[in-house]
């Protein structure tokens, strides 16, 4: 069933046109993602879903008594309402009428003969509502949602004015959750949300008994939540039937199909005319009107033709220096016994730890365990209670804050660029057009960027003066998914050490090769990327049940028995398993240089063609090692 239908949208801004011709549905249970690059107006659409923008041309239909949610705006709520009474809004009715069976129940003891009687029909009518309100179940939902989005006892007792924006975000969405719309619209649910909570969101979302459109840049996000894509382009919504990774594989799909029909086009239209010239040449030596006549009649068909636009399978992409960087000594940083604590609250307690030359690290922790307090005490700007850091020799660091901010925002891009780096304006032209500041946006103000594009600026200039120790506190914030994978692209080419906080899942597995976690105030270390970690934790959560299970008097009660042929053919499974991952691995790798290859062929259309027919041979034996491996790990 049909829940919300958009058909041929089209918005302006003014003058300014900001899509045209827009056209998809919602449907009953679907969870779709709607994608685009930043400014192509996925956060407009849902404005106007919801009401909240007009539109100038096409139709959008809800179907009748449809109720939709929508996360983005945060409303403004009476002077000195608790969180909790936010929170209890979303069960607004259910309390009116608890509140009426409560007046009742006081009454009853008052109440004699036929006024009892009927006090108590009343209130039988009232219960009815209620339990059709789920009123008996309010608290256990309420406990159930704030607990995993990490709204505490205290936070619900603060004044929903004095909190923090990322507080205020996570509370509404508390609030849409429990009010459970037929139709949720989350514009980055992900963000203001550590790990923690976005796996537990990802799960509710999975749950969830309604439709849910969802804007996020959060790739792992989509891939777990959503499966449909709805991409957004200026003039058409284009559909993909499956999660990101599905997203990915049959865009490249269709571009080469697309790409095919318009070579086999233009073939054809060469073709045409060539022939038109010769029956213009026969005509003048044969003196031939017939000949001058076809010539006229195969213009007219090519003339009919509808010619495709030559397909583009990636738009322009920022590109950034990582190649001009010194070496360092072999230790970059080392921090010994750091301490930390606000007033009476410990944060950080006898924190070591040491990064060494091309790490790539990444801290992780739940909101408030101090990540960026570490960074700033790295960074010299935050003094700790005791303890020391250690910059290795040869060090020069660049630091990208989670809200990026400058001196002068009157400056033009350009004026700040040239300044900052004493160049020309050519060379600085030169250097900002790799971030796609070109033309007339080299002349726009700082303070009218978006929070994407200051941050495309910020490492821009970063990476031209050569920083070997790149320091990145959320760098993926206000990024497109565009912008982010050129991000990974640039840290990944990057000859220096990186040291970065993230939420973004696939960032990190993509960036870094170790992962330090904050926990109970001190920091662990895991030698691997975010997979490698889910892993670990995952075994050591196993460990813990396990042991639990062995301590039971039961348990204890049991003997252990050898299974000797068990362990033989364990034996077997285990180096079978060991010769099927080393086989995925390296194809796994090839594709990765397939991948790299056709992007840098993509112009090529032949050899596009050679390329994508080998992945393909790859990829179906890929997935045949998978499902032996599959196999066997059951075994």
């Amino acid at each position: 069933m049909i829940e919300c239908s958009i058909k041929d949208l089209t918005k302006y801004y003014g003058a300014n046109k900001i899509f045209q011709n827009i056209s998809f549905d919602v449907k009953t249970n679907e969870r779709i993602g709607l994608i685009g690059q930043n400014g192509c107006g996925k956060t407009t659409i849902m404005k106007i879903i919801m009401g909240l923008e007009e539109y100038q041309e096409g139709d959008i239909a809800i179907r009748k008594d449809t109720k939709v949610g929508y996360l983005n705006q945060i409303p403004v709520y009476d002077e000195g309402a608790t969180t909790r009474e936010v929170i209890n809004l979303a069960f607004e009715n259910a309390y009116k009428i608890k509140k009426k069976m409560k007046f009742y129940e006081e009454k009853f003891s008052q109440l004699q003969g036929d006024a009892l009687e009927k006090a108590i029909s009343s209130y039988g009518g009232l219960v009815v509502q209620f339990e059709a309100l789920s009123g008996y179940e309010i608290e256990t939902k309420i406990s159930k949602i704030t607990e995993g989005l990490q709204i505490t006892e205290t936070l619900k007792e603060m004044p929903f004015e004095h909190l923090s924006g990322g507080e205020k975000t996570r509370v509404i969405l508390a609030k849409i959750l429990l009010e459970q719309p037929d139709i949720l619209l989350l514009d980055e649910p992900s963000n203001h949300l550590d790990l923690v909570a976005i796996e537990w969101l990802e799960g509710f979302l999975k749950e969830y008994k309604g439709s849910v459109l969802v804007v996020s840049h959060d790739r792992y996000f989509l891939d777990s939540v959503v499966s449909k894509i709805v991409e957004l382009e200026f003039d058409k919504a284009v559909l993909y039937l499956g999660n990101y990774s599905y997203y990915l594989v049959e865009k490249e799909r269709r571009f080469l199909l697309e790409y095919k029909k318009y070579q086999n086009q233009q073939k054809k239209i060469e073709n045409m005319e060539r022939q038109i010239e010769r029956y213009r040449i026969w005509g003048v030596m044969r003196d031939s009107d017939k000949m001058f006549r076809r010539a006229k009649e195969l213009e007219k068909r090519l003339e009919k033709i509808d010619v495709f636009d030559r397909p583009v399978f990636e738009k322009r992409k920022v590109r950034l220096d990582a190649n001009m960087v010194s070496r360092t000594g072999k230790i970059v940083l080392k921090t010994e016994g750091l301490r930390k604590s606000f007033g009476e609250k410990k944060l950080l307690h006898s924190v070591d730890l040491e990064i060494f030359y091309q790490d790539s690290v990444c801290i992780a922790g739940i909101n408030g365990s101090g990540k960026t307090t570490l960074l700033k005490m790295i960074l010299g700007e935050l003094e700790p209670d005791s303890g020391t850091v250690k910059i290795g020799s040869r060090v020069k660091i660049g630091y990208l804050s989670q809200n990026v901010t400058y001196e002068d925002e009157e400056q033009t891009v350009l004026e700040y660029f040239s300044h900052l780096h004493d160049l020309t304006l050519g060379e600085a032209r030169s250097q900002l057009a790799k971030v796609l500041f070109i033309k007339d946006d080299v002349n726009k103000k700082i303070k009218s960027l978006s929070g994407g594009e200051k941050s495309k600026l910020k490492l821009c200039s970063l990476t031209f003066d050569g920083v070997n120790f790149m320091i990145l506190d959320e760098p993926t914030n206000h990024l497109d998914i565009d912008s982010r994978e050129v991000l990974e692209e640039t840290l990944l080419e990057f000859d220096g050490t990186i040291l970065f906080v993230s939420h973004d899942r696939y960032f990190i597995n993509k960036v870094a090769d170790r992962m330090m976690t904050i926990e109970n105030n001190s920091i662990k270390i895991y030698n691997g990327d975010y997979t490698y970690y889910l892993e670990e934790i995952q075994k050591s959560l196993e460990n813990e049940l396990n042991q639990s299970d062995i301590n039971t008097p039961e348990a204890r009660k049991i003997p252990i028995q050898k299974p000797l042929k068990k362990h033989i053919s364990s034996t077997f499974i285990t180096k079978k398993l060991e010769c099927i991952e080393k086989e995925i691995e390296e194809k796994e790798e090839k594709i990765k240089e397939l991948n790299e290859a056709m992007h840098l062929h993509s112009s090529n259309a032949n050899h596009l063609k050679e390329l994508f027919e080998e992945k393909e041979k790859i990829e179906i034996e890929l997935q045949i090692d998978y499902e032996q491996w599959e196999t066997y790990q059951l075994n």
